[in-house]
């Protein structure tokens, strides 16, 4: 199964969320490239999605996910009761997608912003494209 991620390297909350990811999937089935890397600019063009995005972003064989869904969708692969989160995916998803939007409106008011993207550590490197 190929499973990607891309996600705002910039961003601190969103760089806490895929190691949290990494520690909840321990078969490697995510791999990562943030949305400001080369890897990631070309996932976005080869799939038709709009380059100035600001979601996170899980694209699964064919299909692509946006915001809650692609979150609710991952939670779906993780170890644990994470799993359970995936239940949330009955709310319609215009619903979800307001708290998905609420959040990532203030995602670098309340967790921070970084100069430029993380260097991932030697143990889950070969996880990124």
């Amino acid at each position: 199964m190929n499973l990607i991620i891309l996600f705002d390297g910039e961003c601190n909350f969103c760089d806490s969320s895929v190691q949290f990811i990494i520690k909840r999937d321990p078969k490697g089935l995510f791999h990562f490239a943030s949305l400001q890397s080369e890897a990631g600019q070309k996932l976005l063009k080869k799939h038709n999605i709009p380059t100035d995005i600001d979601s996170m972003v899980l694209m699964e064989k064919e299909k692509t996910y946006y915001k809650s869904s692609a979150a609710l969708m991952i939670c779906r692969h993780l170890q644990g009761a994470w799993k359970l989160f995936y239940i949330f995916i009955l709310i319609p998803s215009p619903i979800r997608h307001i708290v998905y939007d609420w959040i990532a409106k203030n995602r670098y008011k309340w967790f921070g912003k970084k100069e430029s993207c993380m260097l991932p550590p030697p143990s889950s490197r070969k996880r990124f494209l």
